[in-house]
């Protein structure tokens, strides 16, 4: 029996229940759960190590790549291996306290990426449009100032939703029909009014992530018209090779995202097991297939992956 905190109404812990309606189907889900987990351990960490280790690639692009991928491991890693828990059966319960951390580091890896894909875009905004002040702009000041800023916005946008949760009542109510821990998740478990919750979570969904994406679109407008305004058809593809990658992969990121999103506070006719579904896939496709894509999208990463783990130069 969870015990609860009389004087504060806060439950000393949660009781997630998985995937709510699809409980015959845990140890089934747990297969896949599984399998995309360790695809994106062993395909960030890798990334991470060949970038580490090869000086050739201590280059913006890459750098940014690996700031990418370390994103990736806290978003997967934060999330992930409690709902493998849960489908096991092995512990469904979280303290409150664990919930708000899981919460925090969860939309903070997130919006930490998002930034981060700004930032590449804007890269690759300058190598295609302004490759003569290239070197100039992005620095490896630059760079760390640019993961230092991911950093510090993540957090500021972070940091007040523990306290909006922390105030809510929740008179003993400590049933979550998730598989992780998410802000509007536990704050419609609270038996009081919740507007700052909703406003604050839509606000700063706007405001970051969502402001992100329309600086990304502007960018690569601007680059596709100064690629077609290129001469050569070689350096059309050229030019077109070095975005393709990444705009791969901000549609894979941001997709399943605001789909998610918006379905969880508008989409009601929509069942609670696809909501949570949607929360799952957000938090582990993108972390699986960032590392794959960039692999088989770029030469250079596919010749140093093979020279630092097979110790030859061949290209797949």
């Amino acid at each position: 029996m969870v015990a609860l905190n009389q004087t504060s109404l806060q439950p000393t812990s949660f009781l997630l229940l998985g995937m709510a309606g699809l409980e015959d189907l845990h140890a089934s889900l747990s297969i896949p759960f599984f399998l995309m987990y360790l695809v994106a351990l062993l395909g960030n960490f890798i990334l991470l190590f060949v970038i580490a280790t090869e000086r050739s690639l201590h280059e913006p692009m890459y750098l940014f790549l690996a700031m990418l991928a370390v994103a990736d491991l806290v978003l997967s890693s934060s999330t992930v291996p409690k709902t493998l828990s849960i489908f096991w059966s092995l512990s469904k319960e979280m303290s409150f306290q664990a919930c708000l951390t899981q919460m925090f580091f969860t939309h903070l890896s997130f919006i930490a990426e998002s930034t981060i894909l700004l930032a590449m875009a804007f890269d690759r905004y300058v190598a295609i449009c302004n490759p003569l002040r290239y070197t100039t702009v992005f620095t490896h000041l630059m760079i760390a100032k640019v993961g230092l800023t991911a950093i510090a916005r993540s957090f500021c946008v972070m940091f007040p939703t523990i306290f909006l949760l922390q105030r809510l009542p929740y008179c003993g109510h400590n049933v979550m029909p998730h598989t992780y821990c998410e802000h509007m998740g536990i704050a419609r478990l609270a038996c009081a009014n919740i507007s700052v919750n909703i406003w604050y979570g839509f606000a700063t969904t706007l405001l970051s992530p969502g402001l992100d994406v329309v600086l990304i679109g502007v960018s690569y407008i601007l680059i596709l018209r100064a690629v077609f305004r290129l001469s050569s058809k070689d350096a059309r593809r050229k030019a077109v090779g070095t975005c393709s990658s990444h705009a791969c992969v901000i549609l894979m990121f941001y997709t399943p995202a605001f789909f998610s999103f918006f379905t969880h506070r508008f989409g009601h006719n929509i069942p609670h097991h696809v909501h949570i579904l949607l929360a799952n896939v957000y938090v582990l496709l993108p972390p699986m297939l960032n590392p794959i894509v960039y692999t088989l999208k770029n030469k250079l990463i596919r010749e140093k992956m093979s020279q630092v783990l097979f110790g030859t130069g061949a290209v797949w």
